[in-house]
């Protein structure tokens, strides 16, 4: 009775040398057909797979070996900046028959500095003044969200940055002085009211917010009407 265990032990011990030696066969196996297949490919050009190194290292070739070919179409397209943000400058902020600027400050308070704002022509800032007024004539959902004020000012001036410099290159490209001093109208009402409704935010002032965002939105639907 005392060697059964013994035995046991040596039968379980034997049958587990025939699983090893399985497990070595089949991974000596393994490696003998990955080396088969690495020779073959060395051997025959034709059949040969572009390895993963090999692929990176082409697609590198291709971006950065045509890396200056595609800044150089880039400075050919007027949007590519090699210098510093040039200082955007309206041209009838001096004249005296036509002006869009504040006759009390000689500016416009919601003026924002250190913005790039690029010459896209005539048809394209007029374009982008239609695409500004429905912006900001769909701003009126936060107008009732107080909170969001601080965003609504921001915006406005932003918005209307843009749409300041863009009215004044329109007006300049006008052939006809009566659509100059029409165009110039209708700017100093827009931005008379942009200055009342920044005033209004910024105040915290809902009622008057409400009545100066609603006689701005009159002024911008005019305007999505003139630069259709």
């Amino acid at each position: 009775m005392a060697t059964t265990p013994n035995l046991n032990g040596t039968f379980e011990s034997l049958a587990a040398i025939p699983k090893l030696h399985t497990t070595n066969k089949i991974q000596k196996r393994a490696k003998i057909t990955c080396s088969l297949v690495k020779n073959e490919e060395f051997q025959d050009n034709n059949s040969f797979l572009p390895t993963r190194r090999l692929a990176i290292g082409l697609v590198s070739i291709a971006v950065f070996g045509n890396a200056s070919i595609g800044k150089s179409l880039a400075e050919d397209n007027g949007f590519w900046l090699t210098g510093p943000i040039p200082v955007p400058y309206a041209n009838n902020s001096r004249r005296i028959l036509i002006k869009i600027y504040n006759e009390e400050t000689g500016t416009r308070s919601f003026l924002k500095k250190g913005i790039y704002i690029a010459n896209i022509g005539t048809k394209g800032r007029m374009h982008r003044l239609k695409r500004y007024a429905f912006d900001l004539i769909a701003m009126g959902d936060l107008i009732a969200q107080r909170d969001a004020w601080n965003y609504v000012r921001r915006y406005l001036r932003l918005k209307s940055t843009f749409m300041y410099f863009d009215f004044d290159e329109v007006i300049s490209a006008a052939a006809v002085d009566d659509d100059k001093k029409s165009l110039t109208d209708l700017a100093n009402r827009l931005f008379d009211s942009v200055e009342k409704l920044e005033v209004a935010v910024k105040k915290q002032d809902f009622p008057q917010t409400e009545s100066c965002y609603q006689a701005t939105t009159t002024v911008l639907e005019e305007v999505m009407s003139r630069m259709a």
